[in-house]
């Protein structure tokens, strides 16, 4: 980088935007991705320079940032045109909780925010702690939670997570540890056979629909499906690997769960 702490950092997703707000450097944010909502006054504040797999470079190049912040294979294309350009470039890839923490402890050390960043990560732990510690009734509710319908993908590793630490259990635990969606996809007839009590759904920034899901062959007696526990939470506060699953989706998954 041209200078440390960064002075002019792009983020190409919104969990580091939102984080850089709560150390107090949104400062130094002068792009965002088109989904960054958290903080709302983001949207107003900071020029939107892409999308999720796709961004427009010489707008990046434009705003010579000293430090580029990505996620994932999934962005590979945007940074290898922005590493050819002579950006810098770092590339996140958190899938569960404790890869957020880290996330969050790491873009501190890169921003000089180190103590604000730790203080900020043990808050968060204490908070899944406390809730993971709080006394639920018995058994554990099954939760079916469905990151998209066609074709159905189960939830990623930080959901599934999120799910259990609320008070549920996830019917299809051993998915969580499969990083692509396309080795989540599930069949209706898997669903089915597993009965969940309550199905969470947030298909990636798309309305959700109960009634498609209540109308699918066979699932008329999935208990979740027969008592109409069927419930959306938004995306951006549970499919973000950041603050706000941490928080407002862990919060969002309790009250589906308990009311």
């Amino acid at each position: 980088m041209r200078h440390f702490p960064p002075r002019r950092i792009i983020c190409l997703t919104e969990e580091t935007v939102e984080t850089l707000y709560l150390l107090g450097e949104q400062d130094r944010i002068v792009g965002v991705s088109g989904y960054a909502v958290r903080p709302p006054q983001v949207r107003r504040e900071k020029p939107r320079v892409s999308a999720f797999v796709s961004a427009d470079i010489p707008k990046i190049l434009a705003l010579e940032p000293d430090l580029v912040l990505a996620f994932s294979d999934l962005q590979a294309g945007i940074v290898a045109d922005l590493v050819r350009a002579g950006v810098d470039v770092h590339v996140f890839n958190q899938r569960d909780i404790a890869g957020i923490l880290t996330m969050i402890r790491t873009l501190g050390a890169l921003v000089g925010a180190t103590g604000r960043a730790e203080e900020l990560a043990q808050g968060l732990e204490r908070r899944l702690t406390a809730i993971a510690a709080t006394h639920r009734p018995s058994p554990r509710p099954k939760v079916y939670f469905e990151e998209w319908d066609e074709p159905l993908i189960s939830g990623i590793g930080w959901v599934s997570e999120l799910i259990e630490i609320a008070g549920g259990e996830d019917v299809f635990p051993k998915l969580r540890h499969r990083q692509a969606a396309k080795d989540r996809i599930i069949s209706a007839d898997a669903v089915r056979e597993a009965k969940p009590d309550v199905i969470l759904a947030s298909w990636c920034g798309k309305k959700v629909v109960p009634a498609r899901i209540r109308q699918r062959d066979g699932w008329s007696d999935i208990p979740a499906v027969r008592d109409d526990r069927i419930i959306e939470i938004k995306s951006p506060i549970i499919l973000q690997p950041g603050p706000a699953a941490l928080t407002d989706g862990l919060d969002a998954i309790v009250k589906a769960l308990w009311g």
